[in-house]
């Protein structure tokens, strides 16, 4: 007989609960009944959402108890309450990454490695998708297999898991929904062959796209006077725009006053920067690796106007964090990004052939991240595509400041 027990979706979303909260919030945890009932119904990281009451989740959490699954204990300060600890990973002999993608298979049904990775980033870092398909694969070989792999469905762009641990909405009989973006699918060839292929498509369309978009700026106001205000809070500090492209944003950064230095990951680009804005430094570089300027302690502020576009979701993290390490106590960093639902594979940019993927971000992944690297979102704004002028995205800026 298995060893695997067999939960409803009920006992599914309690358990998910305090395995989730164990790793996350290790103060407060075993869980009082308010707290586990609150976990249960958040409006967040939960799939479906539900709003359980007081007495449902304590009845769960009893017929648990007699399954050995939770152990119920008494608050050791303050009034003494019950409170509920999950015993399910010591049960099925959890490793530490195969508890964390448990976790999150029993708090959101069905996903594919690439959200498995990103939603998992709090519970175990894995350090690529691979890590995380080979954990997947550890589950699935199992004498008595905690997980499987689901065929594709037409309309999704990879093969979704899900648990063994009890029923799960699959979602069989209702019309495809749009497929959950997988962010993560850039990284499928490693962080360098995505590099490579960013560098290789900007090396290919940069005349063209400096002849068609280096002037951009004079039809875009809210992002001129956005440039203009960066630039007047980065005071006399020197200011670096990371993925500077042709220089447009730097330059319109230099007209305000800043002493300007632009960075890009594209030879030709930079050329062309050079070219058309020779008032400004321009070098070859990689922004994940940002140092501090040579004749000053650190920056004055950070632009990255559109740079992030061909990062996956867990890249953005590690990467504001290295944008804000450099800049200097009460220094800036301001960000324009895309948004959407989408990564959007392009064989053919501006008239040239290329293989590159553009990623849309959502926005609540963006601000968490610039908050997880220390900063302070002091002001953010979105806005639609203006037509005719731009590609038809929404657009999001966020302006953070460095604690003095």
């Amino acid at each position: 007989m298995s060893d695997v027990p067999v939960l409803d979706p009920a006992e599914q979303r309690v358990l998910g609960s305090l395995l989730e909260k164990q790793v996350t919030v290790p103060a407060t945890y075993p869980l009082s009944l308010n707290a586990l009932r609150a976990a249960c119904n958040q409006s967040s990281s939960r799939e479906p959402v539900v709003s359980y009451d007081e007495s449902f989740v304590e009845a769960t959490a009893r017929v648990l108890k007699q399954r050995e699954l939770v152990r119920v204990v008494w608050g050791s300060t303050g009034q003494r309450a019950l409170k509920y600890h999950q015993r399910l990973a010591e049960h099925l002999s959890l490793s530490a990454d195969e508890r964390a993608l448990i976790t999150v298979l029993l708090l959101r049904g069905p996903q594919a490695p690439g959200e498995l990775r990103t939603r998992t980033e709090r519970l175990h870092a894995f350090t690529d998708r691979e890590q995380v398909e080979a954990c997947l694969r550890r589950l699935a070989e199992r004498s008595d297999p905690l997980v499987r792999e689901l065929e594709l469905r037409p309309g999704q762009q990879d093969r979704r898991w899900v648990h063994l641990l009890g029923p799960v909405d699959l979602g069989e009989q209702a019309p495809p929904a749009a497929p959950a973006v997988d962010r993560e699918v850039v990284l499928a060839g490693g962080p360098a062959a995505r590099d490579a292929r960013v560098r290789a498509a900007y090396d290919a369309v940069a005349s063209t796209y400096a002849a068609q978009l280096g002037d951009e700026l004079d039809h875009k106001p809210f992002e001129a006077w956005l440039l203009d205000r960066v630039a007047e809070l980065a005071g006399p500090d020197p200011v670096v725009e990371v993925g500077c492209g042709p220089g447009q944003a730097a330059a319109r950064l230099a007209a305000a006053g800043a002493e300007v230095t632009g960075l890009d990951l594209s030879p030709a680009m930079v050329a062309e920067a050079r070219a058309r804005v020779p008032e400004v430094t321009f070098e070859v570089g990689d922004f994940s690796s940002l140092m501090r300027p040579a004749r000053a302690g650190g920056w004055g502020a950070v632009v990255a106007w559109y740079a992030l576009v061909h990062l996956a979701g867990s890249e953005l993290g590690p990467v504001l964090a290295g944008l804000a390490r450099p800049i200097r106590p009460g220094g800036w960093l301001a960000l324009a990004l895309h948004l959407g639902d989408e990564v959007l594979h392009t064989t053919e940019f501006l008239g040239h052939e290329v293989d590159v993927d553009f990623v849309l971000h959502d926005p609540e992944q963006v601000l968490a991240a610039v908050r997880g690297s220390g900063l302070e979102v002091v002001e953010w704004y979105r806005r639609g595509p203006l037509a005719g002028v731009e590609v038809e995205t929404e657009r999001l800026y966020i302006v953070a400041r460095v604690p003095e």
